[in-house]
């Protein structure tokens, strides 16, 4: 499934950069398959739009996830306290940090499997520690529920980071998951990839 999970990928990124071929691949799909693939296609693509490729010997500390499933009973449980659905929760921070595969701080700074700049944490973090996983999904919900989830996602994503391709970014793909849980073991199958000057460059996966 792994090695599935990355040829799909490799699939979307090439899509993301290639748009007449996503439009004639639409064309070929079921209707169903085609509405996935157009979601897939356009947060690759509003996030690429964000991407600045490094140059230079950049290093990233990678480590393998939590299992899906005990990520999934995060989520979850972090959505019983605060109200923010857990597909949501779950694309924040598979764009984030790919569930947790990257462990380097940002270049701005933010840290821990859901990237939480220093005075964030500070407010919402309710006393946990920033690279904890289940502390760090805890004080995710509690910021997006302050921030006005569930009521208003789009103002509460705004907050967590203020870009609207983001925002975009992760609601298709939380609609994805919503659609069909299976998604959401596809997606912490992909892997990590970065931009450089050079091309791109995976760093985790087989």
């Amino acid at each position: 499934m792994v090695l599935l999970a990355l040829h799909q990928q490799r699939i979307y990124r090439y899509l993301v950069r290639n748009e007449k071929v996503a439009s004639r691949t639409y064309s070929r799909l079921s209707k169903s398959l085609a509405r996935q693939a157009k979601d897939n296609v356009t947060a690759g693509r509003d996030l690429l739009s964000l991407v600045r490729p490094i140059s230079g010997a950049a290093k990233f500390r990678v480590q393998p996830p939590k299992p899906a499933d005990a990520l999934l009973g995060h989520f979850r449980h972090a959505e019983r306290r605060f109200g923010v659905e857990w597909e949501v929760l779950a694309a924040v921070m598979f764009v984030e940090t790919k569930f947790g595969r990257v462990r380097s701080p940002s270049h701005t700074g933010a840290k821990g499997p859901m990237q939480f700049m220093p005075g964030t944490w500070d407010a919402y973090g309710m006393g946990g520690d920033v690279h904890d996983t289940r502390d760090a999904l805890l004080a995710a919900a509690n910021y997006l529920h302050a921030s006005g989830a569930p009521r208003d996602y789009r103002r509460a994503l705004y907050a967590y980071n203020h870009s609207q391709a983001y925002v975009n970014a992760v609601l298709l793909y939380a609609r994805q998951i919503k659609q069909d849980i299976k998604n959401y073991y596809a997606y912490y199958n992909w892997q990590v990839f970065v931009v450089t000057t050079r091309g791109e460059r995976r760093l985790t996966g087989p």
